[in-house]
């Protein structure tokens, strides 16, 4: 069996781009901008789903505008379009910016300074520790959160509007720009970083299973399969990874998922949430209304845009990071 691999010449000192954090979080934010491109449609798709039905229980009879993930692809490509399935792409693209240019970026240094002050040596070499994979994964997942908070909750209402069938509240903003004005105007600072605890839970619990689980998952690969040429930097070795990655990731976030769309989407009145006024209360009143599976309301959509997004942004993150070792 042949795979495809990117090698570095003798005469470059391998990790010098890798380790260089301008370039880690450049490469993390040029993969993940292309990731998104092509998945975001799939999170269009998501959010609308996560907010049919909002806290009201499932009353037999009541036709619901979306059915299923095929279904609602299909109603808003008929309905509205290529410009449908993808709003809020523009925010997408900012956002993913802030968050995987900083968790991927940052996530080296951060997993070393842990590995150094448990282990007294950096992780390069070491058998990964799963615990301190997680711890770092998380920190960079809840930082890039946070920066990155006020594009996602534009994001978020953008891609729940909708003309032919308004679920949540529909905000109508007629841009990227015109969102981010409308919300100053608002409330302000606070009104744009409204809903930023729930994001960063979400990104928290995601990023800590993705990246520990990716790191997991090649170095095993890595081990066990290098006789088929399944090296560390093998395209093959990176799917296989992102593929067994994006499922874990799925699971553990769908709930904190569902939270964050509908904390951000809610109406504001007097520069409080209409509908919720934390996370925790959004996570009680979804529950008691609509029962304990209603917080993975989504999931195959959140699959279906997570599994491929984790695919293509780690294996274009991965090739990023090799051509820089080869030409930098």
């Amino acid at each position: 069996m042949t795979t495809q691999t990117i090698d570095v010449p003798s005469g470059v000192a391998p990790g010098v781009a890798q380790n260089n954090l301008f370039f880690a979080w450049f490469a993390g934010s040029l993969a993940s901008c292309g990731a998104v491109t092509f998945t975001n449609p799939v999170e269009v798709v998501k959010t609308r789903l996560q907010l049919q039905g909002e806290l009201a229980k499932a009353t037999p009879g009541v036709e619901r505008a979306y059915h299923n993930v095929a279904q609602a692809f299909w109603a808003i490509g008929k309905n509205e379009g290529l410009r449908g399935l993808q709003k809020g792409l523009g925010p997408g693209y900012m956002y993913q910016i802030m968050l995987n240019g900083t968790r991927l970026g940052f996530y080296e240094p951060v997993k070393n300074a842990l590995y150094t002050g448990a282990t007294g040596s950096t992780s390069r070499g070491q058998t990964p520790i799963m615990a301190l994979n997680v711890a770092a994964g998380g920190l960079c997942g809840v930082a890039g959160a946070a920066l990155g908070s006020p594009f996602f909750l534009v994001k978020t209402r953008m891609q729940s509007a909708s003309k032919f069938a308004a679920v949540g509240h529909q905000h109508n903003y007629t841009s990227s720009i015109d969102g981010l004005r409308r919300i100053w105007q608002a409330g302000g600072i606070r009104g744009l970083y409204r809903g930023m605890d729930a994001a960063m839970m979400r990104a928290g619990a995601g990023s800590a299973v993705q990246l520990a689980t990716y790191d997991h998952f090649k170095s095993y690969i890595s081990r066990t399969l290098a006789h088929r040429g399944l090296t560390d930097n093998s395209v093959y070795t990176h799917f296989l990874a992102s593929m067994g990655t994006g499922f874990f990731v799925c699971l553990a976030m769908n709930p904190f998922d569902v939270v964050s769309t509908r904390m951000y989407n809610q109406k504001t009145v007097n520069g409080q949430g209409a509908l919720y006024r934390n996370p925790f209360q959004c996570f009680y009143k979804t529950v008691a209304s609509e029962g304990v599976l209603s917080l993975y309301k989504g999931f195959l959509a959140h699959y279906l845009r997570l599994g491929p997004h984790t695919i293509l942004m780690f294996v274009f993150v991965e090739q990023i990071k090799a051509l820089g070792a080869q030409y930098f």
